[in-house]
Protein backbone atom coordinates (compact mmCIF):
# COMPACT_ATOMS: atom_id res chain seq x y z
CA UNK A 1 0.00 0.00 0.00
CA UNK A 2 2.76 2.15 0.86
CA UNK A 3 4.16 2.21 -3.24
CA UNK A 4 0.42 3.30 -4.07
CA UNK A 5 1.30 6.65 -2.10
CA UNK A 6 4.61 6.94 -3.27
CA UNK A 7 3.68 6.64 -6.87
CA UNK A 8 1.15 8.98 -6.53
CA UNK A 9 3.71 10.90 -4.96
CA UNK A 10 5.77 11.12 -7.77
CA UNK A 11 5.79 13.28 -10.38
CA UNK A 12 5.88 10.87 -13.73
CA UNK A 13 3.42 8.49 -12.04
CA UNK A 14 0.95 10.42 -9.83
CA UNK A 15 -2.43 8.36 -9.40
CA UNK A 16 -2.12 7.32 -13.22
CA UNK A 17 0.24 4.96 -12.22
CA UNK A 18 -0.42 4.30 -9.08
CA UNK A 19 -4.32 3.35 -9.13
CA UNK A 20 -3.66 0.74 -12.07
CA UNK A 21 -0.76 -0.94 -9.77
CA UNK A 22 -2.90 -1.27 -6.55
CA UNK A 23 -5.85 -2.94 -8.64
CA UNK A 24 -2.92 -5.04 -10.58
CA UNK A 25 -1.66 -6.34 -6.99
CA UNK A 26 -5.37 -7.20 -5.82
CA UNK A 27 -5.82 -4.80 -3.21
CA UNK A 28 -9.20 -3.30 -3.09
CA UNK A 29 -10.23 -0.70 -5.76
CA UNK A 30 -12.10 1.77 -2.96
CA UNK A 31 -9.02 1.69 -0.62
CA UNK A 32 -6.57 2.20 -3.69
CA UNK A 33 -8.46 5.00 -5.01
CA UNK A 34 -8.47 6.73 -1.79
CA UNK A 35 -4.78 6.58 -0.86
CA UNK A 36 -4.03 7.46 -4.51
CA UNK A 37 -6.25 10.45 -4.44
CA UNK A 38 -4.56 11.59 -1.06
CA UNK A 39 -1.42 10.42 -2.19
CA UNK A 40 -1.85 13.20 -4.89
CA UNK A 41 -3.67 15.87 -2.84
CA UNK A 42 -0.74 16.53 -0.38
CA UNK A 43 1.49 17.29 -2.86
CA UNK A 44 -0.16 19.95 -4.12
CA UNK A 45 -0.01 22.79 -1.28
CA UNK A 46 3.66 21.99 -0.96
CA UNK A 47 4.46 22.39 -4.82
CA UNK A 48 2.06 25.97 -5.09
CA UNK A 49 3.80 27.29 -1.77
CA UNK A 50 7.12 25.66 -2.55
CA UNK A 51 7.84 26.58 -6.14
CA UNK A 52 8.88 30.33 -5.74
CA UNK A 53 11.74 29.16 -3.06
CA UNK A 54 12.50 26.25 -5.28
CA UNK A 55 12.86 27.84 -8.43
CA UNK A 56 15.32 30.96 -7.05
CA UNK A 57 17.88 28.47 -5.75
CA UNK A 58 17.69 25.69 -8.62
CA UNK A 59 18.14 28.36 -11.15
CA UNK A 60 21.09 30.10 -9.58
CA UNK A 61 23.41 26.65 -10.77
CA UNK A 62 23.90 25.61 -14.29
CA UNK A 63 22.34 22.00 -14.85
CA UNK A 64 19.05 23.40 -12.18
CA UNK A 65 18.61 26.57 -14.77
CA UNK A 66 18.13 24.05 -17.51
CA UNK A 67 16.19 21.97 -15.73
CA UNK A 68 13.61 25.30 -15.04
CA UNK A 69 13.70 26.04 -18.80
CA UNK A 70 12.73 22.62 -19.61
CA UNK A 71 9.85 22.03 -17.12
CA UNK A 72 8.74 25.67 -17.63
CA UNK A 73 8.81 25.33 -22.01
CA UNK A 74 6.89 22.47 -21.36
CA UNK A 75 4.54 23.91 -19.03
CA UNK A 76 3.81 26.69 -21.04
CA UNK A 77 2.72 24.33 -24.23
CA UNK A 78 0.27 22.52 -21.79
CA UNK A 79 -0.77 25.52 -20.23
CA UNK A 80 -2.60 26.70 -23.16
CA UNK A 81 -5.79 25.41 -21.36
CA UNK A 82 -5.00 27.67 -18.58
CA UNK A 83 -4.40 30.68 -20.83
CA UNK A 84 -7.73 29.92 -23.01
CA UNK A 85 -10.10 28.56 -19.79
CA UNK A 86 -8.69 29.64 -16.95
CA UNK A 87 -9.56 28.18 -13.90
CA UNK A 88 -11.59 25.46 -15.98
CA UNK A 89 -8.61 25.06 -17.73
CA UNK A 90 -6.61 24.00 -14.86
CA UNK A 91 -8.95 21.34 -13.99
CA UNK A 92 -8.98 20.30 -17.54
CA UNK A 93 -5.02 20.24 -17.42
CA UNK A 94 -4.99 18.14 -15.01
CA UNK A 95 -7.93 15.96 -14.87
CA UNK A 96 -6.99 14.61 -18.76
CA UNK A 97 -5.08 11.52 -17.55
CA UNK A 98 -2.47 11.51 -20.04
CA UNK A 99 1.87 11.51 -20.05
CA UNK A 100 2.81 14.77 -18.51
CA UNK A 101 -0.67 16.18 -17.27
CA UNK A 102 -1.31 16.02 -13.48
CA UNK A 103 -1.00 17.71 -10.14
CA UNK A 104 2.27 18.60 -10.74
CA UNK A 105 1.75 20.27 -14.31
CA UNK A 106 -0.92 22.12 -12.84
CA UNK A 107 1.01 23.21 -9.98
CA UNK A 108 3.97 23.94 -12.33
CA UNK A 109 1.57 26.07 -14.58
CA UNK A 110 -0.46 27.91 -11.51
CA UNK A 111 3.16 29.09 -10.77
CA UNK A 112 3.90 30.02 -14.82
CA UNK A 113 0.43 31.67 -15.36
CA UNK A 114 0.61 33.91 -11.82
CA UNK A 115 -2.51 31.94 -9.99
CA UNK A 116 -2.13 32.87 -6.20
CA UNK A 117 -1.84 29.20 -4.52
CA UNK A 118 -5.00 29.92 -2.61
CA UNK A 119 -6.89 29.99 -5.87
CA UNK A 120 -5.11 27.39 -8.37
CA UNK A 121 -5.26 24.77 -5.25
CA UNK A 122 -9.18 23.62 -5.18
CA UNK A 123 -8.74 23.73 -8.86
CA UNK A 124 -5.51 20.94 -8.75
CA UNK A 125 -7.69 19.34 -6.51
CA UNK A 126 -10.84 19.22 -8.28
CA UNK A 127 -8.55 18.02 -11.31
CA UNK A 128 -7.09 15.08 -9.60
CA UNK A 129 -10.28 13.82 -8.04
CA UNK A 130 -11.81 13.67 -11.64
CA UNK A 131 -8.22 11.61 -13.10
CA UNK A 132 -9.17 10.04 -9.67
CA UNK A 133 -12.22 8.93 -11.49
CA UNK A 134 -11.10 8.44 -14.91
CA UNK A 135 -8.07 6.25 -14.07
CA UNK A 136 -10.02 4.06 -11.60
CA UNK A 137 -12.71 3.46 -14.51
CA UNK A 138 -10.34 2.56 -16.91
CA UNK A 139 -8.51 0.45 -14.60
CA UNK A 140 -11.63 -1.53 -13.82
CA UNK A 141 -12.45 -2.29 -17.26
CA UNK A 142 -15.40 0.20 -17.64
CA UNK A 143 -14.17 1.83 -21.01
CA UNK A 144 -14.16 -1.73 -22.41
CA UNK A 145 -17.13 -2.44 -21.20
CA UNK A 146 -19.23 0.26 -22.91
CA UNK A 147 -17.15 -0.27 -25.82
CA UNK A 148 -15.45 3.41 -25.55
CA UNK A 149 -12.11 1.70 -26.83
Amino acid sequence: MLIVIALSLAPISELRGAIPYGIARGFSPSVVFFLAVCGNLIVIPVLLYGFEGAERILCRCRWGDVVCRWVFSRTRRKGRWLERWGPLGLVLLVAIPLPGTGAWTGAVAARLFGLRPRTALPWIALGVLVAGILVLLASLGVVHLFGID
